[in-house]
């Protein structure tokens, strides 16, 4: 049976939507002490309990509305008036989303690729490095980054799609980037970009608006070129302006469609 961090970690991965309510002070006699964990999903079920009774019953009730605000908060609870239960002592829970981790899909694992992996994944993004050619798979060492070696679209219908997913795009052929491209731009995603020359985004942007009737709404979602212009040179440098770009939607700064003022 899996324990409750196990739990919480299956969560982050993906599983369905949960918060987690942990007991943070007590006062006086409790079912539980200070460090008890229960999940609550958003359907009221659970996994672990903070005591039972009464004050199990509110506190799912307090969870499940949590749902709604994504604010987390803290609750007291006073046992005896609030809860008709016997111990008389107070306890304080608090309780949170369990954030589930952004996803970030590198699709093609050559120089730059490579490079983007390493950087992302020290800054919270559960990467998956995605290519064809089994050699350059390979050659990616890290135990951290999660990879792939699959024809593209296999691994396209095997991959989950969310709002917290980050999609970047620079394999070995321009009619393959345009693929993936089509395929996730009708995807749910965080952030989509594809890498390339301005020549590049305006042969596509045409080849999609006339033939693959994706709308001028749906292009202008697509970060191509990809990343902030800072004059980036090689593939280490072209990545950490790609991860630049990751991390400004992440936390919501308006460099989306902008360029950086330095």
């Amino acid at each position: 049976m899996k324990n409750i961090f196990e739990k919480i970690i299956e969560i982050q991965k993906g599983g369905k939507e949960a918060v987690i309510c942990t007991i943070v002070n007590t006062k006086g006699s409790t079912p539980r002490k200070v460090g008890a964990k229960m999940i609550v999903y958003a359907d009221g079920k659970i996994f672990g309990t903070i005591g039972g009774g009464d004050l199990e019953k509110t506190v799912i009730e307090n969870a499940v509305n949590l749902f709604e605000t994504k604010q987390p908060k803290l609750f007291r609870h006073d046992l005896l008036h609030q809860h008709s239960m016997c111990c008389g002592g107070t306890v304080e829970i608090y309780i949170e989303p369990i954030m589930k981790k952004n996803k970030l899909y590198i699709f093609g694992a050559g120089h730059t690729g490579q490079s983007l992996a390493k950087l992302a994944k020290d800054f919270d993004f559960e990467t998956v490095l995605i290519d064809d050619r089994k050699e350059y798979v390979d050659d990616c060492k890290s135990k951290e980054i999660n990879k792939m070696n699959l024809p593209f679209g296999e691994a396209l219908k095997l991959l989950p799609f969310d709002e917290q997913t980050y999609i970047c795009i620079m394999t070995y052929s321009h009619p393959v980037d345009r693929d993936i491209l089509a395929f996730c731009v009708k995807k749910p995603f965080a952030y989509l970009g594809m890498i390339g020359s301005q020549r590049k985004v305006e042969v596509t942007k045409k080849m999609f608006s006339e033939g693959l009737n994706i709308s001028e709404e749906e292009l202008d979602k697509i970060d191509m070129p990809m990343g902030i212009d800072i004059d980036a040179e090689g593939p280490e440098e072209i990545a950490l302006s790609i991860l630049g770009k990751l991390i400004a939607v992440k936390n919501k700064i308006s460099l989306w469609k902008k360029e950086l003022q330095l």
